[in-house]
C-alpha cells in the first residue's frame, strides 16, 4: 500500500507524462507535493522503486519507467458494469478495438551517481597546508548532493571524532562562502591552513569549534577566516 504522498506522487508523474509526454522536473514534482526540498523527491521515488511501482532503467544515467500504477486508480479507469465500448456513439454496430498490450511508459529521470572532485586534504586536528588542486575523482549518490558546486577533501586528524568524522574519512562539501552557527565548515585561516571545524559566532569574532575535547575552540578575527564551504555528507572505507 502506498502512503498519500506516494500514490501523489506517481499519479502526478503518470498524469504530466500523458498530457506532454515530457516528464516533470524534480522541481516541479517538489513544487506538485508542496514539499520543501527535493531530497523528499528523492526518497518517495526510492519507495515507489521498493514497492514495484517504477523502475530505475539501466545503463543510463538518468531515468524511470512506470511498471504499474496503483489499483484503485486503474479500477476507476475501467467500463461501469453494463457498459459496452462497443455502444460509445459513433461506434454502434462496430466491433471494439482490441486493447493494445500497456506499455511501461519512461517518466522522469533522476541521476543514481555524480562524479564529485577531490581536493587534497583537510586538517581535523594538526593544522595542514592549505586546500590542494584536485587529486583525482570520486562518485557519491546523488542523494548526498543537491544544488551548487561540490568537492570532497581526505579528513586527517581527530579533532572532529564526535561529529562523527574519523581520520581518514572522506567528506562532501558544498562551495559556499557563509554560513549558520553551529554548521560544519571548510575554513580557510590567513589564507594557509585548511581545516574543518564548527562554525560559531564570539561577538565580531569567529570561533572554529571542534567536537574532541582534547581540543579548544580558536577564535580568530573576521577578516582572517575565508569560509570555503559546507559539509553536506562523508564517505568512510572499510578495509
Amino acid at each position: 500500500m502506498l502512503t498519500r504522498k506516494q500514490q501523489e506522487l506517481l499519479l502526478f508523474i503518470h498524469e504530466r507524462m500523458k498530457e506532454s509526454g515530457i516528464p516533470p522536473s524534480f522541481d516541479e514534482m517538489k513544487d506538485a507535493l508542496d514539499l520543501a526540498s527535493k531530497s523528499g523527491i528523492h526518497r518517495l521515488i526510492t519507495a515507489l522503486e521498493e514497492r514495484g511501482f517504477i523502475r530505475r532503467l539501466p545503463n543510463r544515467a538518468r531515468a524511470l519507467e512506470v511498471i504499474k500504477l496503483p489499483e484503485a486508480y486503474t479500477q476507476s479507469l475501467q467500463p461501469r458494469r453494463g457498459f459496452s465500448p462497443a455502444v460509445i456513439e459513433g461506434s454502434r454496430g462496430k466491433q471494439a478495438p482490441a486493447a493494445a498490450p500497456p506499455q511501461r511508459t519512461p517518466i522522469a529521470e533522476i541521476p543514481s551517481s555524480v562524479s564529485v572532485p577531490v581536493m587534497g586534504r583537510i586538517a581535523a586536528g594538526v593544522p595542514i597546508s592549505a586546500i590542494q588542486n584536485n587529486t583525482h575523482d570520486i562518485t557519491v549518490p546523488a542523494e548526498m548532493i543537491g544544488n551548487g558546486e561540490h568537492y570532497a577533501l581526505e579528513v586527517k586528524g581527530d579533532s572532529m571524532i564526535e561529529a562523527g568524522i574519523l581520520d581518514g574519512d572522506t567528506v562532501i562539501i558544498r562551495n559556499a562562502s557563509s554560513a549558520n552557527p553551529g554548521e560544519i565548515i571548510v575554513a580557510l585561516v590567513d589564507d594557509e591552513e585548511a581545516t574543518l571545524k564548527r562554525f560559531r559566532r564570539k561577538g565580531a569574532s569567529i570561533a572554529l569549534e571542534a567536537a574532541n575535547p582534547a581540543y579548544e575552540t580558536r577564535i580568530f578575527g573576521p577578516d582572517r577566516v575565508k569560509i570555503q564551504g559546507k559539509l553536506v555528507g562523508l564517505i568512510r572505507r572499510y578495509n
